[in-house]
């Protein structure tokens, strides 16, 4: 095995990024960038600390991240497992990547920066939906952001729905729950159960 252990080795093989890989990082949100924020239902969000790395799905209505302007956005964080991995590492080490998605768009944009958790009243409300407010808000202090070419999402035929995958191919969320806990878990309840759960927690 050829294993590369230095950025030259690296650089000889993939050579140095162009222009157009440069210029598009910028340290603070453009309108061109807002678009994609704004039009965005879902967002990767991964953080470090000290257990390791995390990268965890964020989900709402489009444009649920907000632009509180050019250098900070907002995110709301929902109802969910509780597990809260992505928020502890914030508190311990605030560098945050975020990966934003657009359906039937190749191009995704990506933020780094750091970010902070608040449970401001007012904030919190502001994110209301469905009568209910968000638990917490992460702010996020961009300190890069530029967009991703479309090859990965191309390649990948993301948003072809000829390429999608059937869900009843795939192991149920109690199926895996009944075998990981050796079955303290009944899975096929715990399937049975999950959609009214989810209804009712959605936000």
């Amino acid at each position: 095995m050829s294993v590369i252990t230095t950025v030259e080795q690296l650089e000889a093989l993939y050579g140095v990024p162009g222009e157009a890989s440069l210029v598009k990082e910028l340290d603070h949100v453009i309108p061109e960038y807002a678009a994609f924020i704004e039009a965005s239902p879902f967002v990767a969000l991964a953080t470090g600390g000290p257990e390791g790395l995390d990268c965890s799905p964020r989900g709402d209505l489009a444009g649920f991240v907000r632009i509180h302007d050019p250098k900070t956005l907002m995110m709301p964080d929902r109802r969910g497992n509780n597990r809260a991995d992505s928020l502890r590492n914030i508190i311990r080490d605030p560098r945050v990547g975020l990966l934003f998605l657009v359906p039937g768009s190749g191009t995704t944009l990506r933020v780094n920066g750091r970010a902070h958790i608040t449970m401001d009243t007012a904030l919190c409300a502001s994110f209301m939906v469905d009568g209910k407010a968000a638990r917490s808000v992460t702010v996020v202090d961009v300190d890069s952001v530029y967009f991703q070419c479309a090859r990965a999402i191309v390649r990948s035929e993301l948003w072809n729905p000829a390429r999608h995958v059937d869900p009843k191919s795939l192991p149920t969320p109690g199926r895996i729950l009944e075998i990981t806990s050796r079955k303290t878990i009944d899975g096929e309840t715990y399937d049975k159960e999950w959609p009214e759960r989810a209804k009712k927690t959605m936000w």
